[in-house]
């Protein structure tokens, strides 16, 4: 068997058109674009901003976010296109395999695991790390951190055991998304109303503390002495990437983790009532509100506060810390900003898990993964089956490692997929130019071509740590594909039988 075959794209769609078979479509343009909202607002808004900030850009964050949102806008035409052409559940995964064939779907699909399971287990430490600051830091700091992080805590050296809190709220989510996706869908619209709220507000109010000074200079000066860790080490900026321009482009591969969601829309659309003209709208709509807002935060917050206090003490909780203390008098809005953050981190955890369950349902169906993972509830029509080994698989990474190491490892496997998804769009253009396109990506190949190499730049720019369990990572895939995926591809031996053109438009 080719390792190249490509599958039928009439095949798909009549897969999707089994009723019995399919997941149910319940989701709105409304729901759709609250999906994407939901899942980029987020961890990398509250947390990967400071992250940036203090590592390699300073107050020019915001010109990091500009960068990564330009990448994902090209990468974003790209998915409206496939995602209007192919509504179908798997998202780059399921595109792959109609483009560029099964290898290459399946090492798309693998990479998106790095970008929806540890992008969930990112943020459900987050979360905990946000629940331990709203108890006035009782949760002891053995049982809220990894077994790979220390810190001083009132001159003592504490290591962590066991992240719990992360595992308490993945529980939950997987809990919520085995009873249905619609009611997943309508707690994750609720929450979304609250944080937006609170951003807006929290901009409001921080634009009259800004202090000019922390602003200049602006971009991180080569001289810049070192910043002190949590840990008591220092904090060198002198790499090449951690001040001036490098800076500002590492700080565009960290914060890229904060708009993976407008691609999680993708992966719902089988669920959506009417993909052809709801995708795009959903992926396009919800990538430009979280672009102003994520510049007009970043903006705000590295003028409250100095980058470097991100660095040494504000990291965990940067926009509680800014406000308690650079924003005198409100301290109540560092109350209130934390529970919505709690909240929002929530359905953020919610869609990423909806996303990698999605990608396996499909990854399943072809064969590729075992049968289990495409197994659907015959009540609530979701694939509980997956929903129960992802909360066993992520909860592992969210209580064993690190949220920084995490949240690099799904910037990296987000930009592979987007580069990955921008080829396919060249390509089928070429083989299949008469298919009907509701939408259609401008200036091809440009805006594809531009895409590329935006991301390209972004995983080039990430710490060699980070490429290199990366590179293991998809030697991995590789192995568990060869030994176990193409034996089992449903493309494999006498391949797939279309159906009939009339009862497949019959459908």
């Amino acid at each position: 068997m080719s390792l190249f075959r490509t599958k039928s794209l009439d095949v798909l769609l009549a897969q999707a058109a089994d009723s019995e078979k399919s997941l149910k479509r319940t989701l709105g343009v409304g729901s759709l674009v609250a999906l994407g909202i939901g899942a980029i607002i987020g961890a990398g808004l509250f947390v990967r901003t400071a992250a940036a900030a203090g590592g390699s850009a300073g107050p020019a964050v915001t010109i990091s976010f500009l960068i990564a949102a330009i990448g994902c806008a090209f990468a974003g035409l790209c998915y409206a296109e496939f995602a209007s052409m192919i509504p179908i559940a798997g998202s780059a995964y399921t595109y792959a395999y109609t483009t560029m064939g099964e290898i290459v779907a399946w090492i798309i699909g693998w990479a998106l695991i790095l970008e929806y399971a540890l992008g969930a287990a990112t943020v459900s430490i987050a979360w905990s790390e946000f629940l331990n600051k709203l108890v006035g830091g009782r949760i002891p700091y053995e049982w809220c951190h990894s077994p790979f992080q220390s810190a001083l805590v009132n001159g003592t050296l504490h290591h962590g055991y066991l992240n719990a809190p992360s595992l308490l709220i993945l529980f939950l989510i997987s809990l919520l998304l085995i009873k249905g996706t619609q009611e997943s869908a309508t707690v994750n619209a609720v929450i979304v109303f609250i944080k937006v709220a609170i951003v807006l507000v929290f901009i409001a109010i921080g634009w009259h503390f800004i202090n000019p000074a922390n602003h200049h200079p602006y971009l991180i000066p080569a001289n810049q002495p070192n910043a002190m860790q949590p840990d008591g080490k220092p904090y060198s900026y002198k790499d090449f990437f951690n001040h001036g321009w490098g800076g500002v482009l590492r700080g565009a591969a960290v914060v890229f983790f904060a708009f993976i969601g407008f691609d999680a829309v993708s992966t719902a659309a089988q669920e959506a009532k009417n993909p052809k003209k709801d995708m795009p709208i959903g992926i396009l709509f919800s990538l430009l509100i979280c672009t102003i807002l994520y510049v007009l935060f970043s903006w705000v917050l590295t003028g409250v506060a100095p980058f470097t206090d991100f660095v040494s003490a504000g990291k965990e909780a940067s926009v509680t810390y800014a406000i308690e203390h650079y924003m005198a008098g409100y301290e109540w809005l560092a109350k209130l900003v934390t529970i919505a953050i709690l909240a929002g981190f929530s359905s953020v955890i919610l869609v990423m898990l909806m996303g990698q369950s999605r990608v396996f349902f499909s990854m399943a169906t072809d064969g590729l993964l075992p049968k289990v993972f495409s197994e659907v509830h015959p009540k609530f029509r979701t694939p509980y089956k997956s929903n129960i080994l992802l909360f066993i698989f992520v909860g592992a990474f969210a209580t064993l490692i690190p949220g920084d190491i995490t949240g690099s490892l799904t910037s990296i496997g987000t930009l592979l997929a987007f580069v990955l998804v921008c080829i396919g769009v060249m390509i089928m253009r070429k083989t299949d130019p008469n298919r009907v396109r509701p939408f259609k990506t401008p200036l091809v190949p440009l805006v594809p071509i531009l895409g590329i190499l935006v991301c390209a730049a972004m995983i080039i720019s990430l710490d060699t740590t980070t490429q290199v369990v990366a590179l293991i990572w998809m030697v991995v895939g590789l192995l568990i594909y060869f030994s176990y995926s193409r034996n089992n591809s449903k493309l494999r031996g006498a391949g797939d039988i279309l159906p009939n053109a009339s009862d497949f438009e019959k459908r």
